[in-house]
C-alpha cells in the first residue's frame, strides 16, 4: 500500500473528530503495512488537553499490540505534530520516546508556535519525515484552523436556499420550505461540523428557528444571532438549551441585554463601525474556526459586499417562486469587475435539489 492510502485513513478520522466539533486532525499507526492503531482530536469530546490525534492513536495501538514502543513504526497524521509546550507536552516528544521510526504528515502546521518546529524536533532525534502527501486533501480540511491561523477570522461558509429563480422567499416572507428534506438533513450534518452558525435578527423574528443539530449525528454549535438593537424575544427558540451569543451595538437598551442573559444568552456590546469584521474578531478569540452563516438578505449580502465570506453552499430547489428577495439582495456593486466570483468545487444532487458549493475568489489562499 502507499502513503496515500494511509493518509487518506488519516484524513477519515480528521473527518470524524470535525463531526464532532474538534479541530480536524487524525493519525493512524503503521507497522508492516497494517494500521495498528487510529485516533483524531477528541479533547473536547474527552475532556481532556491531551486527546489529541497522535496520542489517540498511539493509545490505540499501544492497546492493540499490548506494547507502549513502536519501534519501526510509520505514524501518519494529517497536521503537523505540535512542538511546544502549552496546556499539553508536545507531541512530537511523545513520537521520540515511544520510538516510532517515521513520522508522514499531511502538511506543516500554521499555528507561529510551531510552523516546522515539529519536523525539525523528530528529525534532530533520527526520526525520519515526509511532509506533503495529500497535502491539499489536508489543507482542505483544516481551512478553518488555517484560516484563525493566519488571518485572524474563521472560515466562514454562507448556507443558502433558493429556487431557480435565486428566490430565498415568497414576496409575503414565507420560506418553509423551499429545499426537500434530503437537504435540509444535510444542512444538520454541515451544522454539526461548524464550530458556531450565525443568523440575523430579521430570521429570528421571522422563522423563530432552532438552529440545532437533530436531523444529523453530531452536537449543536454555538449559536450567534445579529441582534444591533437587542429584539431577540425572550421566549425564542434559539434560546433553548443555551449555547447562544448575541451581538448587539453598544447603544442598545442594557436592561434587555440583562433578560436575554438570564435567559441562557451571551451578550457582547460592539460599535457599529466594523460590526461584522469585529463579530468575526470576537468569534475568532473565542476559538471559533468554521462558522456557518444561516440568514436573510441583510445578513448575507452585507458578508458577501463586505468580502467575509470564503465558502458558498448553495441549495437549488427545482422551484420558479416568482417576487421575492434573494440572497444578495443586501449586496450592490458599481461594475462586473466588482461582482463577486467564486470557484467551484462540488456540484452534486440532493435529493430533488442541486447543490453548488464553491470558493470565493476574494477568500485568502489557503
Amino acid at each position: 500500500m502507499d502513503e496515500t492510502f494511509f493518509m487518506r485513513e488519516a484524513l477519515a478520522e480528521a473527518r470524524a473528530a470535525m463531526r464532532g466539533g474538534e479541530i480536524p486532525v487524525g493519525a493512524v499507526v503503521v507497522r508492516d503495512e497494517e494500521i495498528i492503531g487510529r485516533g483524531r482530536n477528541a479533547r473536547a469530546a474527552r475532556s481532556s488537553p491531551l486527546a489529541h490525534a497522535e496520542i489517540e492513536a498511539m493509545r490505540d495501538a499501544a492497546k492493540n499490540i499490548n506494547s507502549w514502543r513502536f519501534d519501526g513504526c510509520a505514524l501518519y497524521v494529517t497536521l503537523e505534530p505540535c512542538s511546544h509546550y502549552g496546556k499539553t507536552p508536545p507531541c512530537a516528544d511523545l513520537l521520540i520516546e515511544r520510538g516510532v521510526a517515521r513520522c508522514v504528515a499531511g502538511m506543516r502546521d500554521p499555528n507561529p508556535k510551531v510552523d516546522g518546529g515539529g519536523f525539525a524536533k523528530l528529525e534532530k532525534a533520527g526520526i525520519a519525515v515526509k511532509a506533503g502527501v495529500l497535502e491539499d486533501e489536508c489543507r482542505w480540511m483544516n481551512r478553518g484552523f488555517i484560516r484563525r491561523m493566519t488571518r485572524g477570522r474563521p472560515w466562514v461558509t454562507l448556507k443558502i436556499a433558493a429556487s431557480l429563480d435565486g428566490k430565498i422567499a415568497l414576496e409575503n416572507g414565507e420560506s418553509k420550505w423551499i429545499t426537500g428534506p434530503e437537504s435540509r438533513s444535510m444542512v444538520h450534518a454541515m451544522r454539526a461540523e461548524n464550530d458556531a452558525v450565525l443568523t440575523g435578527i430579521g430570521t429570528v423574528l421571522a422563522d423563530d428557528p432552532q438552529l440545532t443539530v437533530r436531523d444529523a449525528p453530531g452536537r449543536t454549535p454555538l449559536r450567534v444571532i445579529l441582534d444591533r438593537r437587542l429584539r431577540t424575544p425572550l421566549d425564542a427558540k434559539i434560546l433553548e438549551g443555551g449555547g447562544v451569543s448575541i451581538f448587539a451595538l453598544d447603544s442598545a437598551p442594557r436592561d434587555k441585554g440583562e433578560a436575554l442573559e438570564r435567559a441562557g444568552a451571551r451578550v457582547e456590546y460592539l460599535s457599529e463601525d466594523n460590526f461584522l469584521a469585529d463579530v468575526l474578531d470576537k468569534l475568532c478569540r473565542d476559538g471559533v474556526n468554521y462558522l456557518m452563516v444561516e440568514a436573510g438578505a441583510g445578513v448575507a449580502g452585507a458578508f458577501v459586499k463586505a468580502g467575509l465570506c470564503d465558502e458558498l453552499a448553495l441549495f437549488t430547489a427545482p422551484k420558479i417562486m416568482g417576487r421575492g428577495p434573494s440572497f444578495a439582495d443586501g449586496a450592490a456593486f458599481d461594475s462586473m469587475g466588482g461582482v463577486p466570483e467564486l470557484k467551484i468545487r462540488e456540484v452534486s444532487r440532493c435529493g430533488e435539489d442541486l447543490l453548488v458549493r464553491g470558493v470565493f475568489a476574494c477568500s485568502p489562499d489557503l
